[in-house]
């Protein structure tokens, strides 16, 4: 009988104490974030002291790649668990859940919920409102939508096609005004209140997706006499295949050619880097409340892109592409179990968080996702692994990263290929290159066996190939149709 007591007693004591060491999750999403991030490297100027200060003490995947080039695709993906080309979702609809076999899809927050996580979520974690509605069950709490915030009394810039998001630039307003800081004032909030634990915090930022608007301080950061632009080959398209401007066919973002003949290039570029430094300053906001409440300690903080962002490069602006400006993405890793400052040069994917998380958090893992947990390269960066980086974008248009090469595969069988390492602006197609035939073949063999169809309700920027005819967003594309060039 006292045995029996004691037992009942230590059970009693280790319970609470167990529940004590189950992490939390400060899980900080940015929308159209590329590699022009401090500690990646991708801008030789940019200065992001907060998201560069998390890497220091945790883990960086300097090769990670997104699922899809576009919002809700790689949003959706990455909160079910499924690439792309499993749920045919590939455009900016539909909402996952209208489509019947996914209704009751258990996403990342929900498993997390499942397993005594409460969960919360402030602006851009789906696409859109996606996820926000009363009857939804996808957060237990919700708080401040994404959104631009103040916004100048008519466009800054005129675009060639004239949608009121295309702009760039600085007017007169406060940071308080905007969006992203309301997001991260009322995720602060819910980390001064001591929120219950565990707990599953998303924040999502809506910049630097345009418009990017940003004041003048964070222009002050660059100078736009010394401001350096990105490398760019205007005959860098020459070598491509046709196909390839199936998938931006026609965009509201602008082309190149306009950039450079509105002479708007070097606005957009530092427009871009000045967002990116502000939305920086918010996610300084967010992990200093973490550290002011003596959370720091016990919480996983994960920060990802949805997407990368072309600014100039391969003559286009914006994403919808299969090369690295558009899928490259920061993915950072800090907390408890995670290596400090550590660089993973591995092929990394979104899809890998959801597995990652559910295996730092100790909870019964899931058989049915389709990415791989992370946690071997968050114990030590240079543990090999075998699975590359797959990101697809519509129907059987798909690019497989490796470590030190991209392959590209596009629904009308041409192809692409690169040497990451010798040709990192990947100017230089090698696909008819015979030296490089058994690399091509070796890549080619983890394009996706499962493409589904576009699903039911599939609209905007939706590309279809069906019979040898390209269709973009429901209009046949001749194969005499000029390239748009604005």
């Amino acid at each position: 009988m006292r045995w029996l007591m004691l037992i009942v007693l230590l059970c009693s004591l280790s319970s609470p104490l167990q529940a004590a060491k189950q992490p939390n999750i400060l899980f900080i999403a940015i929308d159209d974030q590329n590699d022009w991030i401090g500690c990646l490297n991708g801008h030789p100027q940019i200065k992001t002291p907060h998201i560069d200060k998390v890497a220091a003490r945790g883990t960086l995947f300097s090769n990670a790649h997104c699922q899809s080039p576009l919002c809700n695709p790689s949003r959706t993906s990455l909160m079910t668990g499924l690439r792309p080309t499993t749920t045919g979702i590939y455009g900016l609809a539909p909402w996952f859940r209208t489509v019947d076999r996914f209704k009751d899809r258990v996403t990342l927050p929900q498993y997390l919920e499942q397993n005594g996580y409460k969960t919360y979520s402030t602006g851009k974690i789906y696409h859109g409102g996606y996820g926000r509605k009363k009857n939804d069950k996808e957060f237990n709490e919700l708080g401040p939508p994404a959104g631009v915030g103040v916004k100048p009394p008519k466009k800054l810039v005129e675009t060639p096609n004239p949608h009121p998001l295309v702009d760039w630039g600085t007017f007169p307003h406060k940071d308080e005004d905007k969006g992203d800081w309301k997001v991260a004032s009322w995720a602060v909030d819910q980390l001064n209140k001591k929120p219950q634990e565990p707990f599953f915090l998303s924040v999502g930022f809506f910049l630097p997706h345009v418009p990017c608007y940003a004041t003048q301080q964070w222009f002050d950061l660059y100078p736009e006499e010394t401001l350096q632009l990105p490398p760019l080959l205007e005959t860098d398209r020459d070598d491509t295949p046709r196909f390839s401007w199936y998938l931006h066919w026609k965009l509201p973002e602008p082309r190149f050619k306009f950039l450079k003949e509105a002479n708007q290039w070097k606005n957009l570029v530092r427009s871009y880097l000045a967002c990116t430094s502000f939305v920086d300053s918010q996610v300084g906001r967010v992990t200093e409340a973490l550290e002011k409440n003596n959370l720091d300690e016990n919480t996983i903080i994960v920060i990802w892109s949805d997407h990368g962002w072309h600014l100039g490069e391969k003559l286009i602006t914006g994403k919808n592409t299969l090369w690295e400006r558009s899928t490259r993405v920061p993915l950072i890793f800090a907390g408890p179990g995670i290596t400090e400052g550590a660089v993973c040069s591995k092929p990394a994917e979104l899809l890998d968080i959801y597995p990652t998380l559910v295996e730092l958090c100790g909870l019964p893992p899931r058989m049915d996702l389709e990415g791989h947990s992370l946690v071997p390269q968050l114990k030590d960066a240079n543990t090999p692994r075998k699975w590359p980086a797959i990101t697809s974008h519509n129907r059987n248009n798909t690019t497989v990263r490796t470590e030190n090469y991209r392959y590209i595969h596009y629904a009308d069988g041409s192809e692409e290929f690169y040497d990451m390492k010798q040709d990192p602006a990947e100017w230089k197609n090698l696909s008819n290159d015979p030296n490089f035939a058994k690399l091509i073949e070796e890549h080619r063999a983890w394009l996706p066996t499962i493409n589904e169809k576009p699903a039911p309700g599939s609209k905007h920027r939706i590309l279809r190939y069906e019979n040898g005819q390209a269709n973009w967003e429901e209009v046949d594309i001749k194969a005499d149709d000029p390239i748009p060039e604005l």
